[in-house]
């Protein structure tokens, strides 16, 4: 290695024992100006992560982002800022040849500094703390539990002897000791505040993991959570009941929940000093305690002990006593029963007895059955404001996200408009295509646009219709789970975040009988699914499924009417077709077949194996027309009595 090389590496480690000489307690300031030095005298991140975690209110995502603002500039704060302030804290600034410089330490190495106290070594050779010490008087309170610094004892923290220290130990779960806290006498407080220092100190290298508690934990009694030893005496001298130490306001909650995992029946309650009332009832909310807060217009940080001294136990009992709970906060949506009112809300029906508000549902059926005109025909009406089929709707903004065929879409709107004689309001056509399974991009833009419609419009959008699912979720494989529960959940997420209904239209499957194409499990994911069906008697919607509403069976027939629209450019008529209301179709189970029906179940009766639908049409090419033909095997799957795969039918059990 260079001697260059080796200088360098001897200053870094010289850096980094500066760094772990002085506390990384303290103003925020104060911190900052420190990692801003070590990080000029060559010092890394992981070192300085390591040893700000010595500090009572550490943040690890904070100290990270802090450490990436620091820059080394020829003005700024240099790596002699360290250096002097560790010599001012009693740093030596010896050399590697004087002293064993640290370990360095690695990401996944989180444990006590190098130059930590140990808290043991510390603790056993203190004396027990009597009522004289200055800092039991100032505070009324009592030695129970706690120690004190010799006068003899070399121990120095930030430059400061610690010989008189009042000595607070502070101990984890398991009941051994974590780290200790120092509090020295009044007058050395003032002063250390006065330089700008903090008057309790934690041992180096210490990490606050569990708390002190004054008086005796009762399983199901009130246990007091408060920042330090002097709100706890206050806090106990006044109600009898445990107080616990957290060691400031950043570990009240961990403390608080570790309390509530042990004792599930006590009645805790936070006592922020002034200005921490919004956290602790966040916290109290977290483990279903309590807040007692200062009284309004005190100043930040007046607390339990403050007044208690000035206006007397009395007015302290009666602030803890209106200790106020917070609302227990779930992590998921519930509701109790016992608490449901007695009046029954029925489910708000967007179209009667059709959808309802804020839910989803699949309308489905085979190609060329008449979906997309059905559905323009029943989002025009909510869009208008106008009953459908005789069904009341509620009036709002429709979005159609047109991903199949945006131009289909709106020559079918000018049919509608035409038909009409109306202009249809608050009806917007997304002609950009949509992925709602590859990523999240697309879910969010529609979010998005709803969301500036509804600004822009003064309009509540009340439905969206995604035209079709496949479109929607091209590149997902239609009859797996994983795939197409993606592109479900992000449906979900888009109507809940909209507060609307989301209608996904899909295709029927080979055999018709048995639903929707693909994943079966869109079914049970809707609140509404919808069946249209094209027979020779004519077209039908059928409600296969409703969650919350009665109409489950229900079916209504439906014609299409010519539409011109104009001339092509070879001077053809241009048309496009509406839905005009009709009688349901008699449904074809169990009834007697039509002529074209009952040819073709002999037919396949008597050829025994299957046969393609085309060549089956072809044979019956001299008798019937070819839709004709189409049109019965269609009925036939419907009814069971003939069965289908890959294009072949056969004759079904059920009809031999």
């Amino acid at each position: 290695m260079s001697s260059s090389r080796s200088y360098q590496n001897d200053q870094i480690e010289r850096a980094r024992d500066a760094l772990y000489s002085l506390s990384a307690d303290g103003e925020r300031a104060r911190w900052v100006k420190i990692g801003m030095a070590f990080h000029a005298a060559g010092g890394d991140f992981e070192t300085f992560d390591d040893w700000s975690a010595q500090a009572g209110n550490y943040n690890a995502q904070d100290c990270r982002n802090t450490y990436r603002t620091f820059k080394t500039t020829p003005s700024g704060v240099g790596a002699s800022t360290l250096f002097r302030m560790a010599r001012d804290c009693g740093w030596t600034g010896c050399s590697l040849s004087q002293r064993t410089a640290p370990a360095k330490i690695s990401p996944n190495q989180k444990t006590k500094a190098s130059y930590s106290v140990s808290a043991y070594e510390v603790w056993n050779r203190c004396e027990p703390a009597t009522t004289s010490h200055g800092y039991i008087q100032s505070k009324h309170g009592v030695p129970d539990g706690l120690r004190v610094v010799p006068s003899t004892d070399p121990l120095r923290i930030m430059n400061e002897s610690m010989a008189g220290a009042l000595v607070v130990p502070c101990f984890a779960l398991d009941g051994s000791l974590s780290t200790l806290q120092l509090i020295l006498p009044p007058g050395v407080v003032q002063r250390m505040k006065a330089d700008k220092k903090p008057g309790k100190l934690n041992l180096p290298g210490g990490k606050v993991e569990g708390w002190f508690t004054v008086g005796t934990i009762t399983p199901r009694g009130f246990i007091y959570i408060v920042e330090g030893i002097g709100q706890a005496w206050a806090c106990w001298k006044t109600t009898g009941a445990a107080a616990v130490v957290a060691f400031g306001a950043g570990n009240m909650a961990k403390v608080a929940a570790a309390l509530r995992s042990i004792y599930a029946a006590a009645r805790l309650v936070m006592v922020p000093d002034s200005g921490k009332e919004q956290d602790a009832r966040r916290i109290a909310a977290e483990v279903g305690g309590s807040v007692a807060a200062m009284p309004d217009g005190e100043v930040n940080n007046f607390d339990a002990n403050d007044l208690m001294k000035r206006d007397g136990l009395d007015v302290l009992a009666a602030l803890l006593k209106s200790a106020t709970e917070q609302p227990v906060t779930y992590p998921l949506s519930v509701v109790f029963a016992d608490e449901l009112p007695d009046h029954y809300e029925p489910a708000d029906e967007l179209m009667e007895g059709v959808f309802t508000s804020g839910d989803a549902s699949v309308l489905y059926g085979d190609s060329n059955s008449g979906k997309t005109f059905l559905v323009i025909d029943m989002a025009a009406s909510v869009a208008r404001g106008v009953p459908w089929m005789g069904k009341r709707t509620e009036p709002g903004m429709v979005v159609y996200l047109a991903a199949e065929s945006p131009s289909s879409v709106r020559g079918r709107l000018q049919a509608y408009q035409k038909h009409h004689g109306c202009k249809v309001p608050n009806f917007v056509i997304v002609q950009s295509p949509i992925d709602l399974f590859d990523g999240e991009a697309d879910t969010n833009r529609v979010i998005t646009l709803v969301q500036q419609l509804e600004r822009n419009f003064g309009q509540k959008v009340r439905l969206i219709v995604g035209d079709t699912l496949a479109r929607l979720s091209a590149g997902a494989n239609e009859n797996a789970g994983q795939d197409m529960g993606v592109v479900v959940r992000r449906c979900d997420r888009i109507r809940t975040e909209c507060k609307t209904h989301f209608l996904m239209i899909h295709h029927s499957g080979k055999a018709a009988a048995a639903g929707a194409r693909g994943w079966s499990g869109i079914r049970a994911a809707v609140d509404t699914e919808i069946e249209i069906s094209d027979l020779s008697s004519g077209r039908c919607v059928e409600i296969t499924k409703q969650r919350d509403l009665s109409t489950k069976g229900q079916r209504i027939g439906f014609r299409l009417e010519v539409v011109a629209l104009g001339h092509n450019k070879w001077g053809e008529p241009a048309t496009s077709c509406v839905v005009a209301r009709a009688d349901a179709p008699v449904r074809q189970q169990n009834k007697r077949m039509g002529e074209v029906e009952g040819a073709i179940i002999e037919f396949l009766k008597a050829h025994k194996i299957g046969i393609k639908k085309s060549a089956l049409a072809k044979h019956f090419n001299t008798r019937y027309d070819r839709s004709n033909v189409y049109r019965a095997v269609k009925t036939l799957l419907t009814a069971s009595a003939i069965n289908e795969a890959a294009g072949i039918v056969c004759i079904a059990e059920v009809a031999k």
